[in-house]
C-alpha cells in the first residue's frame, strides 16, 4: 500500500547528478526576492483601504462638516475614490450610506405595544396548571374558540379570583362583576387582543357574530380603539396554529390567561397561567376543570 511520504530511492538513484544538484541549490538574491513575503507598501496596497483613506482632505473636511461618515459611502471616483459629490449626495439624502451590518428596525404599533406588555409581565409571579379535555365527541364544524369562551364565562361563575385585576403597588386585587375576554388574534402586523364583552351578548348566536366580528376586524385592522380596551382575562387558541401545553404571558392587571393546544385524538390540551400574588392554586385548579367539565359535555 502506498505509504505517506515517499519512500527513499535505491542507492543507484540516491546520487543526483551535478546538473540535478545545480537545480536544488539555494537561489540567488534576485530570486529570492522574487519569493520573499511582500515589502509593507506592496502589503498595504492589497489591504481595504477606510472611507477616509479614500478621500482627499478637503474631502474629508466636508464630510466632517456635513457629519457624514465617509466609511459608509461607496466612492464613485477612480478606485473607489470618494468625491466631493459623493458627500453631498449621501449628506441631502440622495445616496443610502452603504450599511455596516444588518440594520436595526425601531418597533412600531402593535409590536411596540407588545414588546412594552410582555416587559411589565416579567414581574408577575405566575404559575401554570395543565389539564386534557376529551372531546372527541365534538363534530367536526365546532367552533373550537366560541366554546372555549362559553366554558371560560361558566367557570368565571364558580371561581370568581380568575376574572380579577391585580395591583402590585398597592397590594390589592379587584374583581371584575362581568366577564370581558380578550381574544388573542395572530396577524400579519403581530399580536391583536380585541375584548370580547361577553354579559352584552346573552344569546349564543349573537355571542359567535361578535366574536366572528372582533377576529375578523382585528385581521383587517379595522378595529376601533374601544374594541381593544377592557379585558379582564385572555384566551389564546395557540392550537390553531400549532403546540399543545404552554406557560403564557399574563398581561397585566390581569391576573389570568387560558391556552388552547392543538387537537389531537379527540383531546383537547389546556393551559392555565395565573398571578400567584392574586389566585392560590386551588382557585385555579378548581377553574380549569370547571372548563374541562363544560367542553367535554358540549355536543
Amino acid at each position: 500500500p502506498a505509504t505517506k511520504h515517499p519512500a527513499p530511492a535505491p542507492a543507484s538513484e540516491s546520487a543526483k547528478s551535478g546538473a540535478a544538484r545545480a537545480a536544488d541549490t539555494p537561489k540567488s538574491g534576485a530570486a529570492r526576492a522574487a519569493d520573499t513575503p511582500k515589502s509593507g507598501a506592496a502589503r498595504a496596497a492589497d489591504t481595504p483601504k477606510s472611507g477616509a483613506a479614500r478621500a482627499a482632505p478637503a474631502v474629508r473636511a466636508l464630510a466632517e462638516e456635513l457629519k457624514v461618515d465617509l466609511d459608509r459611502i461607496e466612492g464613485t471616483g477612480p478606485h473607489g475614490a470618494i468625491l466631493r459629490a459623493d458627500v453631498q449626495a449621501a449628506a441631502s439624502g440622495r445616496t443610502r450610506p452603504k450599511p455596516l451590518g444588518p440594520e436595526w428596525q425601531s418597533l412600531r404599533g402593535v409590536r411596540k405595544a407588545m414588546a412594552r406588555s410582555m416587559t411589565a409581565a416579567l414581574s408577575i409571579p405566575r404559575a401554570t396548571v395543565t389539564e386534557e379535555a376529551d372531546v372527541g365527541h365534538w363534530p367536526d364544524d365546532v367552533p373550537v374558540t366560541l366554546v372555549l369562551v362559553q366554558a371560560m364565562v361558566r367557570a368565571l361563575d364558580r371561581e370568581p379570583a380568575l376574572n380579577a385585576a391585580y395591583d402590585g403597588e398597592r397590594e390589592a386585587r379587584r374583581l371584575n362583576p362581568d366577564a370581558a375576554i380578550g381574544i388573542a388574534v395572530d396577524t400579519a402586523d403581530g399580536l391583536i387582543v380585541p375584548v370580547l364583552r361577553t354579559a352584552d351578548f346573552p344569546d349564543p348566536h349573537d355571542l359567535r357574530g361578535e366574536l366572528r366580528r372582533l377576529v375578523e376586524g382585528a385581521q383587517r385592522r379595522s378595529l376601533s380603539p374601544a374594541d381593544l380596551r377592557g379585558a379582564t382575562i385572555t384566551l389564546s387558541n395557540f392550537g390553531a396554529i400549532g403546540g399543545l401545553f404552554a406557560e403564557l404571558v399574563i398581561v397585566p392587571p390581569q391576573v389570568a390567561i387560558l391556552g388552547a393546544g392543538r387537537l389531537r385524538d379527540g383531546r383537547l390540551p389546556l393551559s392555565l397561567t395565573f398571578d400567584h400574588r392574586a389566585v392560590n392554586g386551588g382557585e385555579a385548579a378548581r377553574f380549569l376543570s370547571a372548563i374541562k367539565t363544560h367542553l367535554e359535555q358540549t355536543d
